[in-house]
């Protein structure tokens, strides 16, 4: 199916997004992304891990100048996630030195890197290994009044936001999807395993989008009905179908305890994991990578449709306003920040 890749085109829970603005990215620290570790590194092995600020520099051109200075293959170097080069970031990495003498860490230091910590692990860091990434955020040349900026505020920390994939899933200009089209539609296979790696997570992340797009527009995304899978949060896999409507089940999903959810296609290989029929009919246009995903492989999962932002902070001053919160892994400070307001980025997604 060729059609035209823009978030813009998914469902707001808030109409006051539309009579606000403001601008991100105005300059390098208006943007700060600090991850946190789902673990504590043991304090001995052949993995030296690194937590290093950088500010303009991409997560994977980083690996590289670490696995240059160390003296080993890039795949000895790992990290958790990609992150924006147009931020400041601090991030872990892992290098892997079994019977290597450590460089002195302290030289490769620069303008725009710098080494907050070091400690020894067992293991290679690996994607998925963050509990989640704490935000400071400023906004600039905020326009707006001021009560709808307060009111959105507000609702944010009481009701969370639809938990989308963010455009940095999918490209620069969409282009993953583009070649997720070019795969599944035209035969244009991959040849590199990474890019195949990197298509699929596009497609999965899309079609779950649909969905949660469509019940933002019903009014049911931070709702559960019968029949339905829920979340247990803090969970990626802890599923059930809700059986029963009863009043501690309300209050559960009331606060924030689970979560309804939504499709991240594969091959179904429970009941909990079936789609349901509202979710195949909303699908309908893309059944060819849904086909194509089944067929390669992949395993159905569920992804809570809502996220509520954590340690949620903000000051607000007329033409700037600063936040600050703390997000699961895999959650998405844009996708909090589009239900604030419309926000123009100055900077472009990497």
């Amino acid at each position: 199916m060729q059609t035209q890749y823009d978030m813009a085109q998914l469902a707001t829970v808030s109409k006051r997004s539309h009579c606000c603005r403001a601008v991100i990215r105005q300059s390098i620290t208006d943007f700060i992304v600090e991850e946190v570790l789902a673990f504590t590194p043991s304090g001995e092995g052949g993995h030296v891990f690194l937590y290093i600020e950088k500010k303009g520099v991409n997560t994977a051109f980083l690996a590289q100048q670490l696995a240059l200075f160390a003296g080993v293959p890039l795949q000895d170097v790992g990290y958790a996630g990609l992150k924006d080069r147009h931020a400041t970031t601090r991030q872990w990495f892992s290098v892997k030195l079994e019977g290597k003498i450590a460089p002195d860490w302290k030289k490769f230091s620069s303008d725009t890197i710098s080494i907050k910590a070091q400690h020894w692990h067992n293991k290679k860091l690996r994607r998925g290994g963050l509990l989640g990434n704490r935000f400071q955020l400023r906004l600039t040349e905020v326009k707006g009044q001021e009560s709808d900026w307060l009111a959105g505020l507000d609702e944010i920390e009481k009701s969370g936001v639809p938990n989308y994939f963010a455009e940095q899933r999918f490209g620069h200009h969409y282009q993953n999807l583009q070649r997720v089209h070019d795969w599944f539609e035209m035969g244009k296979v991959p040849k590199r395993r990474h890019q195949k790696s990197l298509y699929l997570s596009a497609a999965r992340s899309w079609l779950f989008n649909q969905v949660l797009s469509y019940r933002v527009q019903q009014k049911t995304w931070n709702a559960l009905s019968l029949g339905e899978t829920a979340l247990l949060a803090g969970t990626k896999s802890s599923v059930f179908i809700v059986t029963e409507s009863t009043t501690a089940l309300a209050q559960r999903l009331a606060t924030m305890d689970i979560h309804p959810t939504g499709p991240l296609w594969g091959k179904a290989q429970s009941p909990a994991m079936l789609t349901q029929q509202q979710e195949q009919q909303i699908l309908l246009p893309w059944l060819a990578w849904q086909q194509q995903l089944e067929q390669l492989g992949l395993t159905m999962a569920r992804r809570a449709l809502r996220v509520c932002p954590q340690q949620w902070q903000w000051q607000y001053h007329k033409e700037v306003i600063e936040l600050q919160f703390f997000l699961p892994a895999g959650s998405y400070a844009t996708a909090v920040l589009r239900e604030l307001a419309t926000i123009k980025n100055a900077r472009a997604i990497d």
